[in-house]
């Protein structure tokens, strides 16, 4: 699947996108797969509660499942104005 990264989780991280394969049957066991592969990742993901995600570009909670999803993309909150 594609991992979009958007704001200063991209600049953590160092890429806006990448494909990637995984085991992972929900977003949060994504995110222990992702934090475990070097620290850029673990810094970036270092605190949950500053991200949201979307899945297949729907808002979706850290405990939404992978399966059949093409695309999982992780961004600081937004607000308006």
């Amino acid at each position: 699947m594609d991992v979009m990264y958007f704001a200063w989780v991209r600049e953590r991280i160092g890429l806006p996108k990448e494909t990637v394969d995984t085991q992972a049957a929900t977003v949060a066991e994504l995110v222990d797969e992702l934090r475990a592969r070097e620290e850029r990742y673990a810094a970036a993901f270092a605190d949950v509660t500053a991200l949201r995600v979307a899945v297949d570009q729907e808002l979706a909670g850290f405990d939404a499942p992978l399966a059949g999803v093409r695309e999982v993309a992780f961004f600081p909150p937004m607000t308006g104005g």
